[in-house]
């Protein structure tokens, strides 16, 4: 730890110590050079001396100076001074939101909410600049003194990861991914696990899982449902607990694509809480719970394992001692997992070459029975009487004319009736492809090639095309036309028009915002459009601003399309400095988009009005006074205490009486008794002064 005073980097004073974690004291500074206050984050030395860390740690923290966001803690320089490894900070007053959940047991859901859409913003700009956070958590977390929320600590986890140095104590491991647990790749999608679980502590004031151990609450996060928060508070509303459950999908798949999609469902749950907004991303093999093997439970015992001293290690028993270090002590099951007898390793290359030969015998057959090689095919497509030959004949070839038959008409039937219907007559029937078909409905005979009526020999083989359908054809874009227009056109192709309404503030009423399917989509005659015409605008509804600070109400506003207008303080008795006391219309009341919302903000409770009272009296000069050195004592009775009050008048003489004594006061004392003091002696006759109030 460093000493007050001490200078580094030859401009950042140390002025004391304001906090530390697992890697870092963080102190705060007086920057010399821009004459401001920092504060300075300084690697404890067992890091430190990691050289590996130390060039990671620089590379991202350097990165995370780049940012500049309103909800991130700015970092302003990276440096190093004797060994000592620093960045400069931002220095924010206030609390950490760990500390402010404690000390409110829970937060009400509008607070939680204003929260989390001011940290996804942070996030949201470190992760367009390619930088993940990988450590969220309520202790990462600032809010100021004038209610900001600001994200801090980028960088840092993300050095420590990559170095796979084992950071990750229980303070860090109950806001962890699944991937992370695993000690897998993490990305943008487990800064949003990260979020989700710090909301379920927001929202209910504990942690989704717990354990005794870090390793077994990694794998809770690993193989455990995520409790619902509205176990816990049941007035959550459904739209939050589904966000926090999207967030909070053991699969990143599963997840948010990204923090924006995060911050708009938690703007529309200001809007809507109890409405069914939240698309949740199909199940996949890997969202559904596991149990977890025990290979997966060795890799996160290492990852989560925190670092010991060397006692510890020794007293442990998980670490031996090997060429002066302590290591991880190595499970022999692992050492001999994969070796495998010689013998048994030859046997097993036999079998395999003995089963690909019978697989390649076994293909051999079945190709050469295909082409009749081992005794003939029957044609399986077929399916005509076997009492008729399968011989195909030109209609027009010389036959008997006993041996011919009228062909009948199969247009219209099923395969099954077509070659039913040619049996009977003593003919057969092949399939031979398909075509598109206006008219035939698909599945049926479009075309035979033998017109029904004419003759041919018995045992002729008929030919039909079947109908594949309507042909497909592009969807033509109406979007932005008339609904009469759209319907016209649409009905015109022969398609099915469904009509459905929807509020919109970009299209016009009466035009068509959407369609689906969406113009340009292959679609066939028949098929069913669905077009959603615009009904205008829609009003936007007020939400309650009371108890929320002006960047919240602001943030509120403006997720419904309202504008906060102006800001207005006064003082308050039962409202918070800082928080609405009131606003200009109020809640639910519709009003139009852009439409401004005054607000009236406290300053807090009004301090005690304090007035000035001022006395004046004529010393009149006592009885044989020549010169000396006066004094005047004021004595006032204040309840069952005296007070005295001193005016020195110094050095005077016979001509300086009549003497105006004026004195002052803010004891309220209407009345008090004046004493003349002549060369230090109290003369025997007093004065009686009258006070009053007089305006500042």
């Amino acid at each position: 730890m460093l000493k007050a005073g001490i200078v580094i980097g030859e401009r950042y004073e140390i002025i004391e110590q304001v906090g530390a974690g697992g890697m870092s004291y963080v102190y705060k500074a007086k920057d010399h050079k821009l004459n401001r206050y920092v504060a300075v984050k300084v690697l404890k030395s067992e890091f430190s001396e990691n050289k590996g860390f130390v060039s990671k740690f620089r590379v991202e923290a350097q990165a995370a100076a780049g940012l500049a966001h309103p909800n991130i803690v700015n970092v302003y320089d990276v440096g190093e001074d004797n060994g000592l490894h620093y960045i400069v900070m931002e220095l924010v007053e206030g609390i950490t939101l760990k500390e402010y959940i404690e000390k409110k047991a829970r937060l009400s859901v509008k607070e939680a909410i204003s929260i989390a859409i001011q940290v996804s913003m942070g996030i949201e700009a470190a992760h367009n600049n390619h930088i993940i956070h990988r450590d969220i958590k309520p202790q990462n977390i600032i809010i100021s003194r004038e209610g900001k929320v600001k994200v801090t600590d980028f960088g840092i986890a993300r050095a420590a990861t990559s170095n796979t140095i084992t950071s990750n104590v229980m303070g860090s491991v109950h806001y962890t991914s699944p991937e992370q647990a695993r000690g897998g790749y993490s990305d943008e999608k487990s800064d949003i696990y990260s979020l989700g679980i710090t909301m379920f502590e927001m929202l209910t004031g504990r942690v989704p899982f717990n354990g005794e151990t870090t390793v077994s609450v990694a794998i809770k996060h690993i193989q455990d449902e995520m409790p619902s928060p509205r176990d816990f508070v049941p007035e959550i509303p459904a739209s939050v607990e589904q966000i926090i459950f999207k967030c909070t999908q053991k699969s990143p798949d599963r997840r948010y694509d990204n923090v924006s999609q995060v911050i708009a469902d938690l703007k529309e749950s200001l809007i809507n809480p109890e409405a069914s907004f939240v698309q949740m991303n199909r199940v996949d093999e890997d969202a559904v719970t596991k149990m977890i093997q025990e290979d997966e439970i060795k890799e996160i015992r290492r990852n989560t394992r925190p670092a010991m001293s060397r006692e510890n290690l020794e007293e442990s028993g998980e670490y031996v001692r090997r060429s002066e270090h302590y290591m991880p002590e190595e499970d022999e099951d692992d050492e001999d997992e994969d070796d495998m007898d010689p013998k048994m390793d030859k046997i097993v290359t036999i079998l395999g070459i003995v089963a690909a030969a019978i697989i390649g015998l076994v293909i051999l057959f079945g190709v050469g029975k295909a082409f009749g090689v081992f005794g003939g095919s029957k044609d399986n497509s077929d399916s005509t009487d076997s009492s008729v030959a399968m011989v195909t004949t030109s209609p027009t070839e010389a036959v008997d004319d006993s041996e011919m038959v009228e062909v009948p008409s199969i247009l219209g039937l099923s395969v099954e009736e077509a070659t039913k219907t040619l049996n009977e007559v003593g003919l057969g029937f092949t399939q031979n492809g398909t075509i598109a078909s206006d008219v035939i409905e698909e599945g049926l005979i479009a075309q035979q090639s033998v017109e029904a009526g004419e003759k041919v020999a018995k045992n002729t083989r008929i030919l039909g095309v079947v109908s594949s359908g309507a042909a497909a054809f592009n969807l033509t874009d109406v979007t932005g036309r008339s609904a009469e227009e759209a319907k016209k056109i649409l009905e015109g192709l022969e398609l099915t028009v469904v009509q459905t309404e929807e509020y919109s503030n970009e299209v016009e009423e009466g035009k068509v915002i959407s369609m689906d399917p969406a113009a340009n989509t292959p679609v066939g005659k028949g098929d069913t459009v669905t077009i959603a015409v615009s009904k205008g605008t829609e009003n936007a509804k007020v939400p309650g601003l009371a108890g929320l600070s002006e960047d919240a109400a602001k943030l509120a506003l403006e997720a419904v399309g309202l504008a906060l207008g102006s800001v207005e303080e006064t003082y308050s008795a039962n409202v918070s400095e800082g928080l609405v006391i009131s606003q200009s219309y109020s809640e639910g009341t519709e009003l139009k988009p852009g439409t401004y919302v005054n607000i009236v903000v406290s300053k807090g409770p009004e301090p005690e009005e304090i007035k000035t009272y001022k006395g004046v009296i004529n010393i009149q000069k006592p009885d044989g006074f020549v010169e000396g050195e006066v004094k005047f004592v004021l004595t006032q009775q204040v309840g069952s205490e005296t007070i005295s009050r001193t005016y020195d008048a110094g050095t005077l003489d016979e001509t300086s009486f009549p003497y105006k004594l004026e004195m002052y006061g803010q004891s309220g004392i209407s009345t008090g008794t004046v004493t003349v003091y002549v060369n230090e002696v109290a003369l025997s006759e007093t004065y009686t002064v009258n006070f009053e109030a007089v305006e500042e």
